[in-house]
């Protein structure tokens, strides 16, 4: 037997992911997010796959995916399995600009451990 489908609101949805009401409805309103259900009285009902699209959309920002990839990404799923091509460039191109990052972030934190080593030894041999 098929597993009921749950329906949350904006607010429960928006708490599952981790957004604000006011951020979720901008993904909406930016195009990222697809059309979303309404319930009988005219409100938004989240699905399972809406919260999973939203926290992939959440990610791609977090990892620094501009807005305008992002919808260019929403546009090319909504399209079909045909633009599976443009999209994987699209990841592909992102993923690098994330390993990039990620480099640059290492070789800072490689700075700053240094300089926390540095500060631990002249505090320990301060200490009576």
């Amino acid at each position: 037997m098929a597993a009921e489908q749950v329906w949350l609101s904006v607010g429960e949805a928006a708490a599952r992911v981790g957004l604000t009401t006011h951020t979720l409805r901008w993904y909406e309103q930016e195009g990222l997010v697809a059309q979303i259900g309404r319930d009988s009285a005219g409100r938004r009902r989240y699905s399972e796959t809406d919260l999973g699209w939203l926290e992939l959309l959440i990610k791609l920002r977090r990892t620094g995916m501009p807005v305008r990839e992002m919808r260019r990404y929403a546009q090319l799923a909504r399209e079909g399995e045909h633009t599976l091509p443009e999209r994987l460039q699209l990841f592909e191109e992102h993923q690098e600009r994330v390993r990039a990052r990620m480099s640059e972030l290492q070789r800072d934190l490689d700075t700053i451990t240094y300089k926390v080593d540095i500060y631990r030894k002249i505090v320990a041999d301060q200490e009576p």
